[in-house]
């Protein structure tokens, strides 16, 4: 039992070993599932777990509860958190932890240590991973005292969640997790968050926002993951309606704006639609809300949208004028700034864009692949086919989360994302093996929401011992596998740039049914596009987690692509007559 201690305000403080204190301030913080893995310098704080109404998912893997954690945060737009031991439970979080850095995901990992007294001699499962995690958080701690604990976490939730979001670890030495302290949750909240003094909108940038978009004949909104983070889809699509310009998204930005939307054009970038490209590379004015212009958006930087007035909406003043010279930065939270900018664009500030939407959608021609409703059956399953399926019979609104590579690019383009926090990917990392454990976290966010696992054979592969998990929590999630017997997107380089020299990238895998059976989960195996609808459905239907292997033709490619380095309009496109639809944007 803990002591109390009564203060002059006769409030009852406890008194905590360390190890109680990190699952008190969790608790405080409004935590209640975190992702880990126990071993020796982190014990203290599983013993003192069974006091707390803290649901552990025990993790097969720490890359594994580093990525449930990440997908937690996606899908809740809370804090993710995960814990391990020290040494290699610390290491295998690493993957998980620059994840989330490069894609600014709220996730707080809690590692315990050796002894404080021990530390710097090489003591067993040592490691400095404080030194190992610097470039890729926001902040970390090492902290070697009780009563420092909960300051420590609950100033790691406030630096994870403020500003531009992503990863604290917070590493705790065993010594004082056993130790003691005074509790005090309230006592222990961090001063309030003070904005970096460069995040002042000023009235002559908005002025000059507002003048470049009322004289603007060819404007084009470049949404990115900031709309979602900042929680501004509503004022981006206000915006987008009230001076009627068309929206492109970056792959996270997917689900910002929805994708029914008569001024919602597609997803721009290496494998973006040819007439989004297109329409950047024509436009005079760019209004970039909420993305940093990262190298598979821009292209050649040389060489991007060199006809458009700029404006750069962002929280981060690290990314004004990094990648690309803007002519108007407005530096701030993307739905504050926007409140401030609308006003300013409202009656006689709104401009008749009709001339410039028509001109975009003249470029997709009569028949745009996107948007056909039913892909033709040409006898041979395609990527395309199980994907679009997918969207059709969910009818949108499940959270789709990827794994990196072919499959990950064939869902921005065919399944249509209506809602924010409906694709869950890792963008900036391309980390393979997200998926998997991705969906489990995003799951244990979304209990009721309807979850689907799309990643390919190698991939899934990485993480496949994330099925145990699955199994031990008995949870529901539906996972199709786009199983092309290569590891896809790097063989489609090798067939574009590398003279079809397949090295080392055909996939022997194994019989992922009964690899699945193996675990107690159902599954089954798909050949031709009339088994997919009647799979998916049996998959939906299914009490418990269902996984469809589809095997999927195999040197199938992503089009368009931009070869690295080439500017944004010089696209790679499909050879021939597209096998899945004749189109317009191939020819």
């Amino acid at each position: 039992m803990s002591k109390t201690t009564k203060t002059p305000q006769t409030r009852n403080i406890p008194t905590l070993t360390g190890a109680e204190i990190v699952w008190a301030t969790l608790t405080g913080e409004g935590v209640t599932t975190v992702f880990g893995y126990p071993g020796g310098a982190i014990l203290p704080v599983y013993d003192a777990l069974r006091k707390f109404p803290i649901h552990h998912v025990l993790v097969r893997h720490e890359q594994g509860a580093s990525h449930m954690a990440d997908g937690y945060a996606r899908a809740s737009g809370k804090v993710g958190v995960a814990i391990a031991t020290s040494g290699p439970g610390a290491t295998n979080l690493v993957t998980g932890i620059a994840t989330a850095m490069l894609d600014s995901i709220p996730i707080v990992c809690i590692t315990g240590n050796v002894s404080s007294k021990i530390l710097g001699t090489d003591a067993f499962q040592e490691v400095d991973i404080t030194g190992i995690t610097l470039p890729v958080t926001k902040h970390n701690f090492l902290i070697n005292r009780a009563e420092e604990i909960a300051p420590a976490i609950r100033y790691a939730f406030q630096i994870a969640q403020s500003g531009r979001p992503g990863p604290v670890l917070v590493d705790i030495t065993k010594d004082a997790q056993q130790g003691t302290a005074i509790f005090d949750f309230a006592a222990a909240k961090p001063r309030p968050h003070r904005p970096h003094p460069m995040l002042n909108v000023d009235e002559h940038g908005l002025a000059q926002a507002a003048e470049l978009i009322r004289n603007a004949k060819r404007p084009v909104i470049l949404a990115g993951h900031g709309v979602m983070e900042s929680g501004a889809e509503e004022q981006v699509r206000t915006l987008a309606e009230r001076a009627q310009i068309p929206v492109a998204l970056t792959l996270l930005g997917l689900g910002g704006f929805p994708a029914s939307h008569p001024l919602n054009l597609g997803m721009m970038g290496m494998h973006g639609e040819s007439w989004v490209n297109h329409a950047i590379q024509e436009a005079d004015l760019l209004i970039a809300c909420g993305m940093r212009f990262d190298d598979r958006v821009t292209g050649s930087t040389s060489t991007y949208a060199t006809k458009a007035k700029k404006i750069h909406i962002e929280v981060d003043p690290s990314e004004i004028n990094k990648n690309i010279k803007v002519d108007v930065a407005l530096l701030g939270d993307l739905r504050a700034v926007l409140e401030e900018l609308l006003p300013r664009i409202s009656g006689r500030g709104a401009r008749d864009g009709s001339a410039w939407i028509k001109t975009i959608e003249s470029s997709k021609g009569a028949v745009a692949v996107r948007d056909i409703k039913n892909l033709p059956d040409s006898g041979h399953l395609y990527a395309a086919h199980v994907i679009h399926d997918i969207w059709r019979i969910t009818g949108g609104n499940a959270i789709v989360v990827t794994d990196v590579g072919q499959h990950q690019m064939w869902e921005a383009q065919y399944y249509h994302h209506e809602k924010p926090r409906t694709l869950i990917t890792s963008g900036g990392l391309g980390t393979m093996g997200f998926a998997l454990p991705a969906a489990i976290g995003a799951k244990f966010a979304c209990p009721d929401r309807e979850v689907w696992v799309i990643a390919g054979d190698g991939g899934f592969q990485m993480t496949a011992c994330e099925l145990s998990t699955i199994a031990q929590e008995g949870i529901k999630i539906n996972i199709a596998i786009i199983n092309n017997g290569y590891l896809g997107m790097v063989r489609q380089w090798q067939e574009f740039f590398y003279e079809r020299n397949y090295e080392a990238t055909p996939l022997i895998s194994p019989d992922f049914v009964k690899l699945a059976e193996a675990h107690g989960i159902q599954g089954c195996a798909v050949r031709t596009r009339g088994e997919v609808e009647a799979a998916v459905n049996a998959a939906r239907s299914a009490p418990g987690t269902f996984l469809l292997n589809f095997l999927v033709e195999k040197e199938d490619s992503v089009y368009p692509m931009i070869p690295a380095g080439s500017a944004l309009h010089e696209m790679i496109r499909r050879p021939g007559k597209d096998p899945l639809v004749e189109s317009a944007d191939d020819k």
